[in-house]
């Protein structure tokens, strides 16, 4: 079993006013007290599932790393409890627990004891580490000579020579190149199979989403919310967005999914309707028809610009193809109170079968996290049919013409 169960955890530090409050708190035990406790972290309680994966989300300063010390025992809290089960491999900093000045592959050793492995065990898995971090030759010049793109590739193959029972991944993932990233999250989803248990801290929603279960957020040291990874980012781009006279609304709609909406009101989304070739409104449509995305909106106070953008998101959430009018060069000017406008793209449904939601965004830049007048998730879905097409799978339709010639032995 590899579970983890948090009860309101707590975190915080001693802030002194001054060098000499603390050297004389120090010096005169029993006496006045001079600091005042900084909680960085309070009331955090989650439980998670063998086999579950976790993602945690927040802006920098959130606590998220501080979270992950106390699971993995680095730092201790003031409160609260923890409970595990389970042998557990953490990937927290870059290269930790490496020395620099010893060379790859005696870290290899120094690391792997840490994470609880024999001198025997670590000998077995060592041609495994080795191809898979592929550094080369590297492996035997110190550490200190490494790219930190280097370090991210042997620490992680370190963590992950066998699969742990729970794996816990910072941000260390995000530096280096697109190739070992994804070599890297394939060995998780491996791992995922297997039944291994996943917490992970992440600012990409593409591998939060594709990876985990569960999203929680933290604001403010605190657990904001835990839902659907979907439905917890899009409230997270939603507070992102938000200024003093912003809003965040999020409800359930009838087939169960959640909507989360947010801006300022000074324009808002009136209407948002496909419609086919012949003009009429549709929910479902075929590979390859030519549609058109018509989408009505208000002036409700004098605005100086209006930027109209929309996102094409599959099941998973994930975006597929995402484009405004700031981007075609189509901004309209000083605007007035009561004004109305109808905003019309057209393309075709060159996308895989399945069902698709379009996120609206009403702001006065390039971003809806500028100045965002509203944005709403889920307004509106739509079905894709494949009739006629041959039976590919993805979820863009390429219409590849293929060539076959036998060439001789």
């Amino acid at each position: 079993m590899s579970s983890i169960v948090v009860e309101n955890l707590g975190k915080a530090y001693r802030q002194y006013p001054s060098k000499w409050a603390r050297l004389a708190e120090w010096i005169t035990p029993g006496g006045p007290v001079r600091h005042h406790l900084h909680w960085v972290l309070r009331e955090i309680s989650f439980q998670i599932q063998p086999g579950e994966a976790v993602g945690i989300i927040g802006i920098n300063g959130a606590g998220k790393s501080t979270l992950l010390k106390m699971i993995t025992g680095t730092t201790q809290p003031n409160e609260g409890s923890i409970r595990m089960q389970g042998h557990v491999a953490a990937l927290l900093e870059l290269g930790m627990g490496f020395h620099p000045d010893f060379t790859g592959r005696q870290n290899v050793y120094m690391a792997g004891q840490l994470l609880g492995m024999s001198i025997a065990e670590i000998d077995r898995h060592m041609a495994e580490i080795e191809s898979f971090a592929e550094i080369g030759e590297a492996i035997e010049q110190p550490v200190r000579t490494y790219s930190s793109g280097m370090q991210m590739r042997l620490a992680f193959s370190v963590a992950t020579a066998r699969r742990p029972d729970i794996l816990i991944v910072d941000e260390a993932l995000s530096v280096g190149d697109a190739y070992f990233q994804h070599k890297s999250f394939e060995r998780i989803r491996q791992f995922r199979k297997e039944g291994t248990t996943l917490l992970l801290v992440s600012h990409d929603r593409h591998a939060v989403q594709s990876i985990c279960d569960r999203a929680l957020l933290l604001e403010n040291g605190r657990l904001a919310m835990q839902d659907r990874p979907e439905v917890v980012f899009d409230y997270y781009n939603a507070a992102l967005a938000a200024r003093e006279d912003s809003l965040i609304r999020q409800e359930t709609l009838a087939d169960g999914r959640v909507q989360t909406s947010s801006g300022t009101g000074e324009a808002r989304i009136l209407s948002v309707v496909l419609r086919n070739a012949s003009g009429h409104s549709v929910e479902s449509v075929s590979i390859g028809d030519a549609v058109t995305l018509e989408v009505e909106a208000s002036v409700e106070r004098a605005i100086p610009r209006l930027i109209l953008g929309f996102m094409i998101k599959d099941h998973h959430g994930q975006p597929i193809y995402g484009i405004n009018t700031h981007r075609l060069d189509m901004a309209l000017e000083h605007l007035s109170a009561g004004e109305r406008v109808r905003f019309r793209f057209a393309f075709a449904a060159t996308l895989g079968k399945g069902h698709y939601s379009v996120a609206i965004a009403l702001s006065a830049f390039d971003s809806h996290l500028d100045k965002n007048y509203e944005w709403r998730d889920h307004s509106l879905i739509f079905h894709v049919l494949n009739k006629g097409k041959e039976d590919f799978v993805g979820s863009t339709w390429l219409d590849a013409n293929a060539e076959v010639e036998r060439i001789g032995a």
